[in-house]
């Protein structure tokens, strides 16, 4: 990955708000009822240039396609791999099951997903190539001339599959583990033959502790994150370190967050991992302050770190005073030439759903670029 001796570099986790025709043709492949696969495949190719170019405009050095080709971060894959079907129990996360009535107010407002989470119920192999190369050639023809210093795409993590998509046929965790590891590798390793950045979403080391392993103590789950990072780690033999970075997240819900796992108890488990660089929460109420464990713990030579500077579950755009000090913070830590300024999480994990205005979202993302070039100022 590109990183600057001159400035702070500007890029975010991901997702970005779908158009509605956009929302509407996914929810229509979602639910079975899509008549036209072409119309289809035209406006993903349209959405991932519009994204691309609207990107660039705000400021944006290292862009994505915006996930526009897919249903959910994770839930993508059941459209590319045999071996999942059917549907799964919701697990209400360990914060928000504490809350019922909000629980009862958010799902009566339509602020939950509108999508299937298959589970895992045969043997795991290749489907459909298609829609990866597709995603392939719009990124590659939408960044053409686009003036963005470079580009990344989104994949799941073996961890976060496993995490969406529970195993009814593997007779363990680690074999389903190790099944989707050596799977799911392809694609990293296409997306890396494509000249692409890859990032890895895994927020099963984080969020998995109030969600799938909320009956388990924290040394049990790390234990069970140390398992989805050398997964991950296999499955990127042979993409570079620098090639690759990896998103940390609690859930990307507004919520109270009283259940998160403290980042100090997965740090080790964490550094660990393959990528160069680590993408993670740092602007909201609840993880803010644990900059202070990268400046205690310190923070391995090799490793990048691309901090949330801003958030992604609300529509207040921050000050790029603010952004600039959030970014100056972790220059300090580890050296200005090691931070990129990202964001805490994708704005539209799932298709259409979301509580970010899209016009607020480019806001927020401008506001992100300018406290990096304030930021820049002060230290360079």
């Amino acid at each position: 990955m590109k990183l600057s001796t001159e400035r702070i570099l500007t890029t975010h986790v991901g997702s970005l708000p779908r158009p509605p025709d956009v929302s509407d043709m996914l929810l229509a492949k979602e639910e079975g009822t899509l008549a036209d696969q072409g119309a289809f495949d035209a406006c993903m190719t349209g959405a991932v240039a519009d994204v691309v170019r609207q990107q660039v405009e705000v400021g944006v050095d290292v862009v994505s396609d915006g996930e526009m080709s897919k249903i959910g971060y994770s839930t993508y894959i059941k459209d590319r791999l045999n071996g999942f079907s059917g549907d799964s129990p919701r697990r209400v996360p360990a914060d928000l099951a504490l809350y019922p009535e909000y629980v009862q107010r958010i799902a009566s407002q339509g602020q939950t997903p509108r999508l299937k989470r298959a589970m895992c119920t045969g043997e795991i192999s290749v489907k459909d190539e298609a829609p990866l190369e597709k995603d392939i050639a719009n990124m590659a023809a939408a960044l053409e001339g686009s003036g963005a210093t470079e580009g990344f795409m989104n994949a799941a993590s073996p961890g976060v599959i496993s995490l969406f998509q529970p195993n009814q046929h593997y007779p363990s965790q680690e074999a389903y583990l190790a099944a989707l590891a050596d799977i799911m590798r392809a694609e990293y390793e296409a997306l890396h033959a494509a000249g692409f950045v890859i990032q890895l979403d895994c927020p099963d080391l984080a969020m998995g502790r109030h969600t799938m392993y909320a009956d388990e103590s924290d040394d049990a789950f790390v234990a069970h994150a140390a398992a989805q990072v050398e997964a991950l780690n296999h499955a990127l033999e042979k993409v570079p370190a620098e090639a690759a970075r990896l998103h940390l997240c609690w859930g990307n819900y507004e919520g109270p967050h009283v259940c998160d796992i403290e980042l100090d108890a997965i740090y080790d488990v964490v550094m660990r991992a393959k990528p160069q660089a680590i993408s993670f929460e740092a602007a909201n109420p609840r993880h803010a302050h644990e900059w202070v464990v990268f400046a205690e713990r310190g923070v391995p030579e090799d490793k990048v770190l691309i901090p949330g500077v801003i958030d992604s579950v609300s529509n207040f755009v921050e000050h790029p005073g603010l952004v600039a000090e959030r970014i100056c913070r972790f220059a300090d830590i580890v050296g200005r030439e090691r931070v990129i300024a990202g964001a805490d999480c994708g704005f539209a994990t799932f298709a259409g759903f979301g509580k970010i205005d899209p016009a607020i979202c480019y806001a927020k993302l401008r506001t992100l670029s300018e406290g990096a070039a304030m930021a820049s100022d002060r230290l360079w």
